[in-house]
Order: C-alpha cells, then sequence, then structure tokens
C-alpha cells in the first residue's frame, strides 16, 4: 500500500512539472484555448502531410519492386 502511495505522490510531482497549454488562471474562453487549437490543427496538417509522403513513396516501392520482380 506505501508503494501505491508513492507513487501517487510521484506523478503529483511530476504534474505540477507539466507545462499546460493555457493558464489555469486565465478566464477569457477563447484566450484560454486558442493556443490548444492552434496546436491540435498544426499535428493534424503535419499528420496528413507525413501521411501522404509514406504513401506516396508506398506507392512508387510497390511499383518498382512489381517491375522487378515480373
Amino acid at each position: 500500500m506505501s508503494k501505491l502511495f508513492k507513487f501517487i505522490r510521484e506523478v503529483r510531482v511530476e504534474l505540477g512539472k507539466a507545462q499546460w497549454p493555457w493558464d489555469p488562471k486565465e478566464t477569457a474562453f477563447m484566450k484560454r484555448y486558442k493556443e490548444l487549437w492552434d496546436s491540435t490543427v498544426v499535428v493534424i496538417i503535419a499528420t496528413l502531410l507525413l501521411s501522404g509522403y509514406v504513401a506516396f513513396f508506398d506507392f512508387i516501392m510497390v511499383n518498382v519492386v512489381g517491375a522487378l520482380t515480373k
């Protein structure tokens, strides 16, 4: 049981060190979530670009290997 309490205490300490995407004392709704929304959009765009890149080169490699093994 003491290991569990120690773990919970350590988790709370580490979460206290975390940098949250908004200031918890900020009250304006739009300001509070603007950084979070902007970061989410950047991640979605980066994911789409990376998946397109991987799909393109996968298509190329399938055709090259298919042509070489015919």
